[in-house]
């Protein structure tokens, strides 16, 4: 029987909480499906400087060059907000990682379970139907080009930079994406104003040519920002940079209902890279209320994704599904109508979607 090494790297705040519900499901699918997966952990982040100084250790780059997939939670902590002339930040942890990896597309399904419709503040009719991809670059942008203050400190700046091939890397998976799906591809960016968008635009219209089939349309960031909320559905595949794909998926959150619901998938051509998009929401961090179900829905794609079980990790997406059905719910996806008794903690919600995986293969065998 094969073998896959899994990283599980909690990070900061409630990334511990909902990755135990993530690491807990792999193994049930291990179990129900007869696959045999090791686990090992790793620091990342705040967690990391409070314990090595550093919020990218040596030994996590080893253990995440060795592992078939990496299960990480959230990364953060409040005094870095509140300080910003910190030079040793935890986000420097997941960017060098990503770097390290190679991790150049970050992929976000923003899926609307249609029991969540009420969940959001955008008018359900709006919504139902909406089911977006989000291809977002990861390794380019202001996030990694060149930064600095001059002036005595009084200005700054922070370079936004494209290499052609960057582009070209990631627009292929979009468009072979969305050849799978409804064959439409937006990509965003601000050709108008900026040079490196006017590279990135040239640069995806070039990798179109490949793909007659895809419908490709050009839209500003301003303007999808605002049609995102006006008309989610129009959209399929969106393909777009580490900035502004960064901000629009933070938006789409509100078409799923709650940040707490959406999953990702980091990946390259090595180690992939699964994670929850909220953040680490120190202001819940050890209430046993934070929602395990993006961490839970990573782990869908982690297995669809790094090791080609597509089924597999369906089931995990069919038994949220099913769980949301009969009505439980966390505080974040919880409305009026919502019994008490179905407002369930961290545990109680993830205990709930393992038992419920198991009916979900039992119905399939």
């Amino acid at each position: 029987m094969k073998q896959y090494q899994i990283l599980v790297i909690g990070g900061d705040g409630i990334g511990t909480e909902v990755t135990t519900w993530g690491k807990k499901i792999l193994e049930e699918i291990g179990n129900l499906y007869q696959i045999h997966f090791t686990f090992d952990t790793a620091l990342l982040g705040h967690a990391a400087i409070e314990a090595t100084g550093t919020p990218l250790p040596e030994e996590t780059l080893t253990k995440a060059r060795q592992a078939n997939a990496i299960l990480f939670g959230a990364i953060g902590h409040p005094m870095y907000d509140n300080d910003p002339s910190l030079k040793v930040r935890p986000e420097q942890g997941l960017l060098g990682l990503r770097k390290a990896l190679g991790l150049y597309t970050n992929i976000r399904p923003i899926k609307l379970f249609d029991e969540l419709l009420n969940a959001s503040s955008i008018k359900p009719e709006i919504l139902k139907g909406a089911d977006i991809l989000f291809f977002r670059e990861l390794t380019g942008d202001v996030y990694f080009g060149e930064k600095a203050r001059r002036d005595d400190g009084n200005t700054a700046y922070d370079m936004m930079i494209y290499s052609k091939y960057e582009v070209e890397r990631i627009a292929h998976k979009a468009f072979q994406a969305a050849q799978k799906r409804r064959k439409i591809l937006h990509s965003v960016d601000k050709a108008n104003v900026l040079e490196s968008s006017r590279l990135w635009r040239e640069t995806v219209n070039e990798v179109a040519k490949q793909y007659p089939d895809v419908q490709l349309h050009h839209q500003f960031i301003d303007s999808a920002a605002m049609l995102l909320i006006k008309s989610p559905r129009m959209f399929d595949v969106v393909l777009t940079g580490n900035l502004f794909g960064d901000i629009l998926t933070d938006e789409a959150s509100q078409i799923a209902g709650s940040m707490g619901m959406l999953a990702s998938a980091s990946i390259g051509d090595s180690t992939g890279f699964y994670e929850p998009i909220h953040g680490s929401a120190p202001d819940i961090a050890g209430k046993g209320i934070a929602n395990p179900l993006a961490s839970i829905l990573s782990v869908a794609l982690l297995l669809e994704h790094s090791l080609d079980m597509k089924a597999q990790g369906q089931s995990i997406v069919e038994a949220v599904d099913r769980t949301l059905k009969q009505g439980y719910r966390t505080i974040d996806i919880a409305d009026e109508n919502t019994p008490k008794s179905h407002i369930l903690g961290t545990d109680a919600m993830g205990a709930k979607v393992t038992e419920i995986l198991k009916q979900v293969v039992s119905d399939l065998w």
